[in-house]
């Protein structure tokens, strides 16, 4: 049986559509209306359990709303692929918020979800109380992606390169996934990993993970890693004044951590919570840390 978190069956799973025609699938836990709301924005393949330790740590006193980036997953895809840019996804939290009556949220956003969480606070000011941005960074991800000490020239179009082979070959492609996929190559490599970071939830996330990526929207998935490179946020930055906590791990190589520090520098009001030995998966390498910090930021 697939594992879930405690508190997934008390998800309320919901539909809106988009100005644009898309069917949203969007998820909301707790229903007292007087509870301020808590917005995840998801890291790219990921969903609501991935935040698990954020969730435990703040519930009791928020509201929490989610929802299926469009092209993945329960969502429905745009006519035109250009619309699963960015600020498509941004939109998307505003047409949630507005199904559920809700004015403002606090945003924490994991990888994909910063440059979200960014187009959001660009775009909807006034519906953004504070945010919180975990292994992120502003954009073009692919310039900078396994890149921790500096960019290299052509790393960008060799990335660009193997997605575009994947999605011309899709037979090939789900052949090598299936296979890198598989259960028995990702059971022993996440409890390998919980092992060794102290974790044993690790084995069950990193399975779970790989289910939903691997199903029908994969290829949206692998599209979307474009879009993410497409985006460019950094010049907005120093307009943006609301409450922000950056945290960020110094081994993560697919956001290294000068990106965070860089946007730390540009933000007006900004707290960081720096963990040197993380890499791009701090929520799950100290998930205590992780959840006290954002519990407290959101707590002020």
């Amino acid at each position: 049986m697939t594992w879930r978190p405690e508190w997934d069956k008390d998800i309320v799973h919901k539909t809106v559509v988009t100005p644009d025609d898309v069917p949203l699938r969007y998820m909301t836990l707790g229903d007292d209306k007087k509870k301020s709301v808590v917005a995840f924005a998801n890291g790219l393949g990921g969903r609501l359990y991935s935040f698990q330790p954020i969730v435990e740590a703040i519930m009791k006193d928020h509201r929490i709303i989610t929802w299926d980036y469009r092209g993945l997953f329960e969502s429905g895809s745009p006519k035109k692929i250009r619309h699963l840019s960015i600020p498509n996804h941004a939109r998307d939290l505003k047409a949630v918020m507005d199904a559920e009556g809700i004015d403002k949220v606090k945003l924490v956003g994991w990888s994909m979800g910063v440059q979200v969480a960014l187009e959001f606070a660009v775009l909807y000011p006034e519906n953004l109380e504070s945010m919180v941005l975990i292994n992120g960074t502003y954009g073009r991800a692919l310039m900078t992606g396994f890149q921790p000490l500096g960019t290299v020239p052509g790393v960008d179009h060799l990335l660009h390169f193997a997605i575009d082979t994947a999605r011309e070959h899709p037979r090939a492609a789900r052949l090598v996934t299936s296979v890198a996929g598989s259960k028995s190559i990702i059971r022993p490599l996440g409890a390998l990993y919980g092992a060794v970071r102290r974790n044993p939830r690790i084995k069950d996330i990193l399975e779970v993970y790989m289910e939903d990526v691997l199903g029908e929207s994969f290829f949206n998935y692998l599209r979307l890693f474009q879009e993410l490179d497409a985006h460019y946020s950094f010049h907005h930055l120093k307009n943006i004044p609301h409450r922000t906590l950056i945290i960020y791990g110094g081994l993560d190589f697919l956001t290294p951590a000068y990106l965070s520090k860089r946007m730390k520098k540009k933000l007006k009001n900004v707290e960081t919570l720096h963990l040197p030995f993380g890499t791009h998966f701090v929520l799950l390498e100290y998930p205590k840390k992780v959840g006290r910090a954002v519990a407290r930021f959101f707590s002020k």
